[in-house]
């Protein structure tokens, strides 16, 4: 097995175009005068820099590093920046490094509030890992402090509705005192309560509109900006990823987070829906964009996010490659005899989360974990939950994109497979789509876009028309 794998420069490999070294391209776009910026996403296992020149978004330059974690994540973003060329440049940074954001969610009523809650941390990029819906008790603060969260969404009441069971949750926070901030997103005729509660007992806490105003709707963006303002200010530096403040200072979103804004771009611009299956060493996050049903069909009283994510801590290629064996056997994915077989691959992933295959048995064994992943995870985004939720309609999914480093760097024809065995999958209780075509982001370009979107969203459209080859987009 292969360890680390090597820098690429832009237009190598299966992205297509001449292969020129990164430093060279980098003289010739000095000479040029263009405007470049470096785009990097630290990940839990590698970090993937591309350099972006923003005059029309072309990538000059793309690398990948393990993410050195277990000295100073710095380090290994140093060396990918450098091997794609992009040394001197402005740099934007993401990161899911350190088990990236961990969410807690409470909430007023399962099917409802804390529903809606959840749906909102989901797309703030964080990983949700306890809901607690109803009067917080002594059984639900011990949940909070075994999930260990790095941030808290309390959320609760439509606008002028029952305050009752948000200021009493409040109240119970304030108890607690935990040491982890708190983002106020519930009723906000009780939110000057809440936030004195919170404050007077020294809890940080930072106020954000309702994310359910009212019945039917969901207002996810106050939250999601205060989530983000959050993990910027309070998380990320207490990762200890890095000995100093400078990587802190880089970053500025949840790598979840900041795909989620590179999706929604490509999706304004896409004639038709769109999904996203990012298989990555921990988790496997599902992304879509859908158009509005503007006939009237049935919606949930949670609320409907058209752009949403999902994400599936328990799937993963080399961290979570012991969850996608469990998960593939409860759904009966398994041939008879496989489940041992790939349990004990799986353990060497999970041992060991450099490994790269350097074989076709080695392939062919991350091609089927890939491959069961996508199925499972894409079958949890799409079908009903045991919540009442209605799932999401993939059905009219005109473009599905596969990101991730095994997509990205296995042998040719491997992602075709991995996403054909998802699209057939039509036994899972979900509706595939009828019709998708089928792409990969071999460069990784979607971060790029998200990290690019704010304030440079004709570079960052230009970056996503130019790498995303064979792509039907609408016309402007």
């Amino acid at each position: 097995m292969s360890r680390v794998p090597a820098a690429r420069p832009a237009g190598s490999g299966r992205g297509g175009g001449a292969a020129r070294p990164a430093p060279v391209v980098e003289r010739a776009a000095r000479r040029a005068g263009p405007r470049l910026v470096v785009c990097a996403d630290v990940g839990s296992t590698f970090t993937k820099v591309v350099v972006v020149d923003l005059a029309g978004g072309a990538l000059v330059g793309a690398a990948a590093h393990r993410t050195t974690a277990d000295t100073d994540v710095l380090d290994g973003l140093a060396a990918a920046v450098s091997a794609a060329g992009g040394d001197g440049y402005p740099l934007r940074v993401c990161s899911s490094a350190g088990g990236g954001l961990r969410l807690a969610v409470v909430g007023y009523e399962r099917l409802v509030t804390a529903s809606a809650g959840e749906r909102v941390g989901l797309s703030a990029g964080a990983r949700v890992v306890r809901v607690c819906a109803g009067p917080l008790d002594a059984s639900g603060v011990a949940g909070l402090v075994e999930a260990r969260p790095d941030v808290v969404l309390l959320v609760g009441g439509t606008d002028g509705g029952d305050a009752q069971v948000l200021t009493h949750n409040a109240a119970r926070l304030a108890r607690m005192r935990p040491r982890v901030p708190v983002v106020a997103a519930g009723n906000a005729e009780a939110r000057d309560e809440v936030v004195g509660r919170l404050t007077a007992a020294g809890v940080p806490v930072v106020a954000a509109g309702n994310v359910l105003p009212r019945i039917g709707v969901l207002d996810a963006g106050p939250a999601r900006a205060a989530i983000r303002e959050v993990f910027l200010r309070h998380v990320i530096g207490g990762k200890r990823l890095s000995r100093g403040r400078r990587f802190a200072s880089l970053v500025r979103g949840a790598t979840p987070e900041v795909v989620l804004g590179g999706v929604e771009l490509l999706g304004e611009t896409l004639d038709g829906d769109l999904a996203v299956v990012d298989v990555g060493g921990a988790t496997t996050d599902v992304y879509s964009v859908l158009a509005p049903d503007e006939g009237g069909a049935a919606r949930e009283v949670a609320g409907t996010l058209w752009r949403g994510r999902t994400v599936e801590g328990d799937l993963g290629m080399r961290v979570g490659a012991a969850g996608v064996v469990e998960a593939a056997a409860g759904q009966r994915l398994l041939a008879d005899g496989e489940r041992e077989v790939l349990a004990a691959a799986a353990a060497a992933r999970v041992a060991d989360a450099g490994l790269l295959p350097v074989d076709a048995a080695g392939w062919a064994v991350d091609a089927r974990l890939a491959g069961l992943a996508t199925t499972v995870a894409l079958r949890r985004h799409a079908r009903p939950g045991p919540d009442g939720g209605t799932g999401r309609d993939l059905r009219g999914v005109r473009l599905l994109i596969g990101s991730g480093g095994v997509l990205r760097h296995g042998p040719p024809g491997l992602a075709g497979r991995v996403l054909a065995e998802a699209l057939g999958d039509h036994g899972g209780g979900w509706a595939p789509p009828r019709s998708a075509q089928v792409v990969v982001d071999v460069d990784g370009v979607l971060a790029a876009a998200g990290l690019l979107a704010a304030d440079h969203p004709d570079a960052a459209a230009g970056l996503l028309r130019s790498r995303l080859s064979g792509v039907r987009f609408a016309a402007r």
